[in-house]
């Protein structure tokens, strides 16, 4: 998933190697943009214009922070907000820093690499921020941000880390799939440790004298400092469960933190991690929330699919209706289908796929959502059935493509041919030259029956729009 670099990146033999090589050639822009953010909101002088223009420089940015801004998660009084300098002077400039950098650190990390490790440190530091914002016992807008922030970025150098495809990050990889200690491991192939790391960037990167107390080893210096430690020990330990010796320390620890009995604390996370998957799917990363104690399962082991958003489903619907009824466009429909498909049912990665000049080739004519990015350039798919991801041409109806055990994949995408999908069909003349497709990347559920349903009412508009294009 991750671009193709001009060279092998190097080996690197010490922390300060891993630092500079992080913030100099590989994050820089993160690592910039990070810095304005904190050094702004951390001056007296600073106004709501000069964080709104930080925001709006970044497209994505902007639209996040809007979208984050109009959840119960920040925005309680349930007030419509549209931009960011009514964002910043409603909810709080705190808190508008807070969207900023999870999204940020999401959008940044994940465009580059979606490797499991990534999206189970992602979803563990979610997990940890805002347990640590819930359970902060002093209610003020600064202190609820700053132990957010601190819980979030506590494994900076570790997020970073697996962030990049590097020799160093494959072998890594292979040793913990081995169950070798992490600690270890680090040490053996990176020379260093993600603590260490850690420390480096949050120097390098300025995150601020809280960021710095709390990643510094010792004791803590305040509540909120041992607050975020404890909440990031907590994230990890939950994902074997909410008891056991380890956890019930860290239960008390927390205890003391708020001035609560183990048994509340742990009635209050229980609450809290559900909290935690609503915010990771407001930062647009559903499915890190199969890794979360928050997260619903069905009867067995597998994540279930999440809510499809039906009153959006029905809106995009009626869009597509009334393009067909006035002047079709196959372009708009098909991305309104791309756009419905990705947002109403909740599928991360769809791509609309035509035949080629030759006939034998299907190719990307339209893509939606994060990670597609190598599909426009090597994606193809061979009308007769062979090659690497033959196997996802669909019958004579939409499907839901489940991959055989030995699914070969391609080299530019992690999942493509390796993941359950939906799968549909474009013909014209009983002859198939179209291909929707739809995939959750890393996340581990099969497509509902109920998405299945609601995928197929969108092909078929497309479906509508050529027959009837093809008739005139």
């Amino acid at each position: 998933m991750t671009n193709e670099k001009q060279s092998t990146p190097p080996r690197m033999n010490s922390t300060q190697a891993w630092v500079t090589y992080l913030s100099k050639v590989e994050l820089p822009v993160l690592a910039n943009t990070l810095r304005r953010i904190s050094e702004l909101t951390d001056s007296r002088n600073s106004t709501v214009n000069e964080l709104a223009n930080v925001i709006l420089n970044d497209a994505q940015l902007t639209s996040q922070v809007l979208r984050l801004s109009n959840t119960v998660f920040y925005n309680q009084t349930r007030t419509q907000v549209s931009t960011v300098s009514r964002a910043i002077t409603l909810i709080g400039f705190d808190a508008v820093k807070s969207m900023a950098i999870s999204s940020l650190i999401v959008d940044t990390l994940l465009q580059r690499n979606d490797r499991p490790h990534l999206l189970r440190c992602l979803a563990r530091a979610i997990h940890a921020a805002v347990q640590a914002r819930s359970l902060m016992p002093k209610r003020n807008e600064t202190a609820l941000e700053e132990v957010f922030i601190g819980a979030l970025l506590m494994n900076i150098g570790e997020l970073a880390f697996w962030s990049c495809e590097t020799q160093q990050a494959t072998e890594l990889e292979e040793r913990l799939r081995l169950d070798e200690p992490p600690a270890e491991a680090q040490k053996s192939v990176l020379h260093t440790t993600f603590t260490e790391i850690t420390r480096g960037l949050v120097e390098a990167w300025s995150l601020g004298p809280f960021i710095r107390d709390v990643v510094s080893p010792g004791q803590a210096n305040s509540v909120a400092s041992s607050l975020v430690r404890n909440s990031v020990e907590m994230a990890r330990l939950s994902e074997q469960g909410w008891s056991g010796p380890e956890m019930n320390k860290v239960l008390e620890r927390l205890g003391r933190n708020i001035g609560e009995s183990p048994a509340v604390v742990r009635d209050q996370l229980k609450v809290n991690a559900s909290e935690a998957t609503r915010v990771a799917v407001s930062l647009g990363i559903p499915q890190v929330t199969a890794m979360m104690p928050g997260a619903e399962r069905d009867s067995g082991d597998a994540a279930r699919a999440p809510d499809m958003d039906a009153e959006l489903q029905l809106e995009i619907l009626r869009e597509l209706s009334q393009c067909l009824t006035e002047k079709p466009d196959i372009n708009e429909v098909c991305q309104l289908v791309i756009e419905g498909i990705h947002r109403s049912i909740g599928m991360q990665r769809v791509a609309l796929l035509m035949s080629d000049r030759t006939g034998n080739e299907l190719v990307p004519r339209k893509l939606g959502g994060r990670g597609t990015e190598e599909w426009r350039e090597n994606l193809v798919i061979q009308k007769d059935g062979t090659g690497p991801l033959g196997s996802l041409l669909p019958p004579a109806h939409c499907t839901i493509y489940e991959p055989e055990p030995a699914s070969e994949g391609v080299p530019y995408d992690r999942w493509l041919g390796k993941v359950p999908a939906l799968t549909g069909p474009i013909t014209a003349n009983g002859r198939l030259v179209g291909l929707f497709y739809a995939d959750n990347a890393a996340c581990a559920y099969v497509p509902s029956k109920e998405q299945l349903s609601a995928f197929g009412h969108f092909i078929r508009n497309a479906q509508l729009c050529l027959t009837l294009l093809s008739s005139r």
